[in-house]
């Protein structure tokens, strides 16, 4: 993913090097501080993934919503701001049985009207005798939703599987076999921070 820090930093360093050579170099200062902001960005540390029985969370931010429905499941709501890591990773693993890109509006992300109403893509993971559904859900500033993996891929716990560029939110659908792990306004960390765990005599 650092290769879309670079992608974005290059062209303001030369903008930047650009004006600093036809006018002077403290109006290239804010080339220079977007460019270091883009690296920052797209940065995309490697986590320790919790073994076990347990559903990790897809995304760095901070819990907005756990919130049951009518079959007993359970949806966990996770806001990035632009200053959380943007990489996406798996809860589970398993093998993708559906990628679904839905057009959408691009409401503030953090807001509840955004899981249904923004711009998403809904992907589903069947592993474990289990089926866990997550949305990247685009936001106000963020539009562009990537995704690198297909249906039929095999993937494990806490793998990459894409991000979403410039604050946005990801929401987690865990099925009645899952206890979930975190509430509302807790930070995690994707990959890393466990969200739900598997129930007994479910596996």
């Amino acid at each position: 993913m650092v290769i879309f820090g670079i992608y974005y930093s290059v062209p303001l360093i030369a903008a930047g090097a650009l004006i600093t050579w036809l006018l002077n170099w403290y109006w290239a200062v804010p080339f220079y501080i977007l460019a270091a902001f883009c690296l920052y960005f797209f940065r995309d540390p490697e986590r320790t993934i919790p073994e076990g029985p347990v559903a990790v969370s897809p995304a760095d931010g901070k819990v907005v919503a756990v919130l049951p429905d009518a079959a007993g499941a359970n949806r966990v709501s996770i806001f990035l701001n632009v200053f959380d890591v943007h990489v996406n990773r798996t809860p589970i693993g398993g093998k993708i049985a559906c990628v679904k890109y839905q057009r959408g509006q691009f409401l503030v992300a953090s807001k509840e009207a955004a899981s249904h109403s923004n711009e998403h893509n809904i992907i589903t993971v069947d592993g474990g005798g289990s089926r866990v559904v997550f949305k990247q859900i685009a936001g106000l500033i963020a539009r562009r939703i990537v995704c690198y993996k297909k249906p039929g891929d095999i993937v494990e716990k806490g793998e990459r599987i894409g991000l979403i560029k410039f604050g946005s939110r990801v929401d987690v659908l865990l099925g009645p076999e899952w206890s979930v792990a975190v509430r509302e306004g807790e930070r995690v960390a994707a990959g890393s921070s466990i969200i739900a765990r598997k129930n007994e005599g479910t596996e």
